[in-house]
């Protein structure tokens, strides 16, 4: 028996990554589900009905921005974790407003990638428990992520950073970009900018209590 029967949907036209992803789960006793593209990925998730869905951007024929559009029109609740190498927040961005969830960058590192997975399976299971509703109330807002970085941010007294709030909840750093952004419009967030050094200014951020 697996560690709760937790299937896992990869989609990647990268065979070599698909097997280190299927080795990744086999470890974590969650049960690997293969497609090496989207439409093989679609007919698998009907068949499966996979509690996250793993899914690479750069893929020929259809792409991962594609793949998620099509999977969220099956399921509007299944976590949805990019595979990309690209570090744009605008692809970032992007992805979110179609409905993606979370990333995971490329090449993987099986301990994030196990980091981001047992996040999303949590939220998902607390969303259970509290008969809540996943639904994102705001294109690429997801009440439960932000439920979580809200939580991080309240225990701390000071500022912090984006590498460090993504380091200590387990959301890939664009994911927590992209939160802190839609906060700092809400006034939830106050965002400092640090000019002491040479080049970009460093931003940091602290909950508004």
């Amino acid at each position: 028996m697996m560690s709760d029967d937790i299937k896992i949907l990869m989609i990647d036209d990268n065979r070599e990554i698909l097997f280190a992803l299927s080795t990744i789960c086999e470890y974590k006793g969650w049960i690997p589900i293969i497609a090496t593209g989207v439409e093989e990925g679609i007919i698998k998730y009907k068949e499966h009905q996979p509690d996250i869905v793993l899914i690479d951007y750069h893929m020929p024929m259809i792409n991962g921005m594609v793949g998620v559009k099509l999977l969220r029109t099956i399921s509007e609740t299944v976590p949805i974790i990019v595979l990309t190498v690209e570090e744009k927040q605008e692809i970032a961005d992007t992805f979110m407003d179609i409905g993606a969830s979370d990333f995971a960058l490329k090449p993987i590192k099986a301990p994030d990638l196990i980091a981001r997975i047992n996040v999303h399976l949590k939220l998902k299971n607390s969303i259970v428990e509290h008969n809540a509703d996943y639904k994102q109330y705001r294109k690429g807002i997801s009440i439960r992520t932000l439920e979580l970085i809200e939580n991080y941010m309240r225990e701390l007294n000071d500022y912090t950073s984006i590498t460090n709030i993504s380091k200590n909840t387990g959301l890939a750093y664009q994911t927590v970009h992209r939160y802190l952004q839609h906060l700092s419009t809400c006034n939830k967030v106050v965002i400092h900018q640090d000019y002491g050094s040479i080049g970009r200014p460093k931003k940091s951020y602290k909950w508004v209590k």
